[in-house]
C-alpha cells in the first residue's frame, strides 16, 4: 500500500499529495516523452535486462499476494490455506508474494517464534506442491503495531516521545505523523537497531534457504521516513531512497549472504514512485537483486476510475525502468491492482497496465489472492471479479534464449513468443509456456528449428505447454497459442483449479474502504 492509501475517502488527502509533489520537485524531475503503448517489452531503447535461472531460461513471474494481516500469535497466517495456492496454479499463476511480520517472528528481542517459523514452512510447503515460486516479504504498514498496524515489533520502535493520532478513514496520513517518522529515522541509523534487522533477516534466510518454494527475500514493504524541514515529497522521498535505503539494502543483503547465496533479493522504492517519479536509490552491491517498485496511482486509490487521457501508464513507465536499466537489474513489480474494479474505464485499465508491465517487468504480483471484495482478486464462490480475468493470459514462465517478441492480443485471444534459442550447438532447451483454464481450449502452433508438446490444451483445463529446440539446430523460433473459440466466460474456480464455463465475474457491492481489510478466506 503506498501514496494510494493517502487518499482518503474524503479527498481531502488528495489535496495534500498534489501539494507535498509540487511545485520544483516533481517539475525537475517531468518524465521523458512517453514510450509508444504498443511497443514490445523487448524492443524498447530503455530496458532493464532478463530475470533468469541458474540455466539462463528467462523467466516471468505472474500471481498474487498472499497474506493474513488480521490474525497474530497463536493463530498468525491461519486464514492462508493450501486453497490460495491450488487455485493460483489452477488458473496458470506461478508466483506469490508471502507477507511475514517481523513483529511475529520475533515478538521479544533475541525470541524468534518456532511456531511461526513452522507455519511460514508449512505454506511454502503448500506453494511447492503447486509449483508457485514464493518471495518472502518482510511487509510493515505504517511502522508496525505500535501504531495499530503490522511489520516491526513494539520493541524496535522508537519515538521520541513525539505525538502519534491515528487516521482512521486515511490510514496512510499516519506515515506522515511525528512519531511514525521518528521510528524510520531510528530503524535507519541506530546501530543496534541494524544489527536487530539484519539479525532477524539472517534468521529468516537461514531457516528458509534450501526449500525449494523460496524465489527471494523482499527485504521491507514500502519503506517511508521523515521529511525535513523545507522539503516536498519528491525531495525527501529521494533522500530517504539514496541515504538511508541504500544502506540498510546493502547492510540486509551482506546478512542474508552469509547463510544463503542463492536466493534472488528484491529491493523497493518508497511508494512515490507510483507518481511517475524516478527513484533515488543507489547502487546495491549484489549480483542477484529485483527492483520491486509497486505500481499504484493516488487517485484511483482514492475511489476514481482510470482516465486514460492523463497518461499516468506511461509517465510511471518511463520513470520506473530509469533506475533497472540503468543498474542493469530486472524489475518484478510487487503489488498492484485497483480498489475497485467495476468502474466505466477498469476494462481499458487492465488492458493498459498489462501491456505496459509486459513491456518492462519480468513479472508482477497483484494485489491481493483473496476470497471476497474490494481488492481481493476472486469473490466468496471463487470467480474473479470484474475484470480481473484479464490477468489470467498465457505466457512464457521459462525461455532458453533470447526473447525478440512476447506479446498477448487480447482482441484476437492470441499470444505470441518468438525467441533465438541459446546454447551451443548440440545442446537442446527447454522453454515453458502457461495457459489458463477457458471454456474453449488453446491451440499451439511452432515456426522453426523446435516442437512443442502438448499442441493443444482442452477447455476446462489449465496447460503447460513444453517447446523443445532441436539439438544441432539454428534460428529463430516463433511459438503461437490461439484460443480454440472466439469467446471464453472465466468463472467459478473449481475444486481442481479448473474454471468453470457457466456464469459471470463475481459481483461484489462498491465500498469506500481503504486497502487494509482483513483476509477473507474460504477455507
Amino acid at each position: 500500500m503506498g501514496v494510494r492509501g493517502f487518499v482518503g475517502r474524503a479527498g481531502a488527502a488528495l489535496a495534500t499529495v498534489v501539494a507535498l509533489l509540487s511545485p520544483g520537485a516533481a517539475q525537475a524531475d517531468a518524465p521523458p516523452s512517453p514510450l509508444p503503448s504498443t511497443s514490445p517489452r523487448s524492443l524498447s531503447s530503455l530496458s532493464p535486462p532478463p530475470l533468469t535461472d541458474d540455466r539462463g531460461r528467462a523467466l516471468t513471474l505472474r500471481g498474487w499476494n498472499v497474506e493474513d494481516k488480521t490474525h497474530r500469535g497463536a493463530d498468525a497466517l491461519s486464514a492462508v490455506t493450501e486453497r490460495h495456492f491450488r487455485d493460483l496454479h489452477g488458473q496458470g499463476f506461478n508466483f506469490a508474494r508471502l507477507l511475514v511480520f517481523w513483529d511475529d517472528l520475533e515478538p521479544r528481542p533475541g525470541h524468534y517464534s518456532p511456531r511461526y517459523l513452522r507455519k511460514i514452512e508449512r505454506i511454502l510447503d503448500w506453494a511447492h506442491r503447486w509449483r508457485i515460486r514464493v518471495v518472502i516479504d518482510a511487509h510493515q504498514d505504517v511502522f508496525g503495531p505500535r501504531f495499530g498496524h503490522r511489520g516491526v515489533p513494539e520493541w524496535a520502535t522508537r519515538t521520541d516521545g513525539l505525538p502519534f493520532s491515528p487516521h482512521p478513514e486515511d490510514w496512510f496520513a499516519e506515515y506522515f505523523e511525528p512519531a511514525v517518522q521518528a521510528a524510520f529515522e531510528h530503524l535507519y541509523q541506530d546501530r543496534n537497531l541494524q544489527r536487530a534487522q539484519a539479525r532477524m533477516w539472517r534468521i529468516l534466510a537461514a531457516r528458509f534457504a534450501g526449500h525449494p518454494a523460496v524465489f527471494g527475500y523482499d527485504l521491507i514493504n514500502e519503506p517511508m521516513g521523515r521529511l525535513r524541514a523545507g522539503e516536498d515529497l519528491p525531495a525527501a522521498a529521494r533522500r530517504i531512497e539514496s541515504e538511508q535505503l541504500t544502506p540498510m539494502y546493502n547492510r540486509i543483503a551482506d546478512a542474508i549472504r552469509t547463510v544463503d547465496r542463492r536466493s534472488r533479493l528484491f529491493v523497493e522504492p518508497t511508494p512515490i514512485v507510483g507518481e511517475g517519479l524516478p527513484t533515488g536509490l543507489g547502487r546495491i552491491h549484489d549480483p542477484k537483486v529485483v527492483y520491486a517498485p509497486h505500481f499504484y496511482h493516488a487517485t484511483m486509490e482514492a475511489g476514481g476510475d482510470y482516465d486514460p487521457s492523463a497518461r499516468w501508464i506511461e509517465t510511471y513507465e518511463n520513470a520506473v525502468i530509469r533506475y533497472p536499466s540503468a543498474q542493469r537489474i530486472p524489475v518484478v513489480v510487487g503489488e498492484w491492482g485497483p480498489r475497485d474494479s467495476s468502474l466505466p474505464h477498469m476494462p481499458r485499465f487492465y488492458g493498459d497496465a498489462l501491456a505496459s508491465l509486459d513491456r518492462y517487468s519480468a513479472g508482477w504480483a497483484g494485489y491481493v489472492w483473496c476470497y471476497g471484495c474490494g481488492y481481493c482478486a476472486v469473490g466468496k464462490d471463487g470467480r474473479f471479479q470484474a475484470n480481473k480475468e484479464q490477468t489470467a493470459r498465457p505466457y512464457a514462465p521459462a525461455v532458453a534464449g533470447t526473447v525478440r517478441e512476447q506479446r498477448y492480443e487480447p482482441a484476437a485471444r492470441t499470444f505470441r513468443l518468438a525467441y533465438d534459442p541459446a546454447g551451443p550447438a548440440g545442446r537442446s532447451g527447454v522453454s515453458e509456456l502457461s495457459t489458463p483454464p477457458t471454456a474453449v481450449g488453446w491451440q499451439v502452433s511452432v515456426e522453426g528449428p523446435a516442437v512443442a508438446w502438448p499442441r493443444s490444451v482442452p477447455a476446462g483445463e489449465r496447460g503447460t505447454v513444453r517447446v523443445w529446440t532441436r539439438p544441432g539446430s539454428s534460428g529463430r523460433v516463433t511459438v503461437t497459442v490461439s484460443a480454440q473459440g472466439a469467446v471464453s466466460t472465466h468463472g467459478a474456480v473449481s475444486t481442481k483449479g479448473a474454471v468453470s464455463a457457466k456464469g459471470t465475474p463475481s459481483h461484489c457491492p462498491r465500498t469506500a474502504g481503504m486497502r487494509q481489510p482483513p483476509s477473507t478466506v474460504a477455507r
